[in-house]
């Protein structure tokens, strides 16, 4: 992630002894490469059908497209509803050895503005041994020095975030051979980094009430709900498990090939899966056409490389006959 400024500075056109540097901690994924086929070599051409590969002691008869070598992302990369959003925010001290003046009490504060809370949400920051820092006070940084923090966020909504981090400092002014200090003067700087959360799973459902489908013995209502998940993302994703959150005095069982119990599922970018639920309620009596939510629809996936992410809809319901 990169400022959308230059390096900060104060009113007065005096730099920041202190630089920051937003990175984002995203998982590698594994280097790809497309085997030539024998055919291309040969023919007086001295070339070993392995330079066509990017991990050269893999067998160059194999057609596996992926290697054992992981690649770092270039870019930021999507972020997606339901994952979480985790970066290290570095302080870097850029005072030399031997310059007049020192920094100390090095302290970064991190929020988060996301479309439904524009006034912004504090964050939590951890040390490097990943514990929480609460109240934590000012640090000492050595010239040269870095101060580290981590931030998690679950990411709830889709559109635009911005994360905003205030870094705050006091700046002490040597005065020379053995002449000590003069009194510190308390200087911050606050920079804005933006991103888009996107879905990664687009749900479209459907719930329809059979008429007669166990009324005859008592049963209740029952509904089918039709659903299709979607990879809209970049990548593949790993469907772990779909599963409803009935409301009080609704049961749901699943059918065809969605629900729990159900093999994880692969979904290529546009791929889609179809699910469907039979759900049951009991004891209650409904107006013509009222609308009574009858469960929430969860998902459960993995990226391509293993990282968690999340979906829950809002209330499934059907309008009464």
């Amino acid at each position: 992630m990169a400022p959308p400024h230059p390096p900060s500075t104060t009113a007065g056109g005096q730099p920041h002894p202190i630089t920051l540097k937003v990175l984002r901690l995203s998982r590698p994924t594994l280097t790809p490469q497309t085997p030539l086929p024998p055919s291309h070599f040969g023919n007086g051409l001295d070339i070993p059908a392995q330079a066509s590969l990017a991990y050269p002691s893999a067998d160059p008869n194999s057609s596996f497209p992926l290697t054992p070598l992981l690649t770092l992302p270039s870019a930021f990369g999507a972020a997606y509803v339901g994952e979480t959003f985790t970066c290290t925010l570095c302080a870097s001290n850029g005072v030399r050895e031997g310059e007049l003046r020192s920094v100390s009490a090095v302290r970064i504060v991190a929020e988060l503005q996301t479309p439904g809370r524009e006034e912004g949400v504090g964050l939590e920051l951890r040390g490097a041994e990943g514990g929480a820092l609460e109240g934590e006070e000012g640090g000492d940084v050595g010239p040269g020095g870095t101060l580290q923090r981590t931030v998690r966020y679950e990411l709830k909504e889709e559109g635009e975030h911005v994360l905003a981090v205030t870094v705050s400092y006091t700046e002490t002014l040597l005065n020379g051979e053995g002449g000590g200090a003069s009194g510190g003067r308390a200087r911050s700087f606050r920079k804005l980094y933006q991103f888009v959360a996107q879905q990664l799973i687009a749900v479209r459902s459907k719930v329809t009430e059979r008429q007669g489908m166990g009324r005859e013995e008592g049963l209740g209502r029952r509904y089918v709900l039709e659903a299709q998940l979607e990879n809209v993302g970049e990548g593949s994703a790993v469907l772990e498990r779909v599963w409803l959150g009935e409301r009080e005095g609704v049961t749901s069982r699943a059918v065809a090939c969605g629900g729990e119990g159900r093999k994880a599922v692969v979904l290529k970018p546009r791929d889609v899966e179809q699910i469907m639920f039979v759900l049951e309620e009991k004891g209650r009596s409904r107006e013509v056409g009222e609308r009574v939510p009858l469960a929430q629809l969860n998902i459960d996936w993995r990226g391509a490389m293993g990282e968690r992410g999340g979906l829950t809809t809002g209330w499934l319901a059907s309008k009464g006959r």
